[in-house]
């Protein structure tokens, strides 16, 4: 097998209100590709996951993504521009910090407790 071969990888992350949590995606700025009632594609950039109207708890409180981004200082002023922890007041909203493996970090779940390390590897 040609592991070059492979052009695409979308996680399924879960939804314990899937209206909810996909707002919460769109007004972060994601993309909705496609979408129904049990399944959505969200995108930024060239990259993609699928929300899905399925929860379970203890799943959801330990999932994590990781998003590199050039400046994760741009996304949290995004963040706060858009207001998402006032409109999302049950989310985690931490700013960029450098975590001692190197990266610099900001801190942000989503309403089904879906942790995003949205990191940048600059020093400063």
């Amino acid at each position: 097998m040609d592991m070059n071969s492979v052009i695409d990888l979308r996680p399924f992350l879960p939804a314990e209100n899937y209206e909810l949590a996909k707002q919460f995606y769109l007004d972060l700025g994601f993309i909705l590709q496609w979408g129904d009632e049990q399944l959505c594609c969200l995108q930024a950039g060239e990259f993609r996951f699928l929300l899905q109207n399925f929860y379970v708890k203890e799943w959801a409180g330990n999932f994590m993504m990781h998003l590199m981004v050039k400046n994760a200082d741009v996304w949290w002023q995004h963040i706060q521009d858009k207001k998402i922890p006032e409109k999302y007041p049950d989310i985690t909203a931490k700013p960029p910090e450098m975590q001692p493996w190197g990266l610099r970090v900001l801190y942000l779940s989503d309403p089904s407790r879906v942790l995003w390390h949205i990191a940048d590897n600059r020093k400063t």
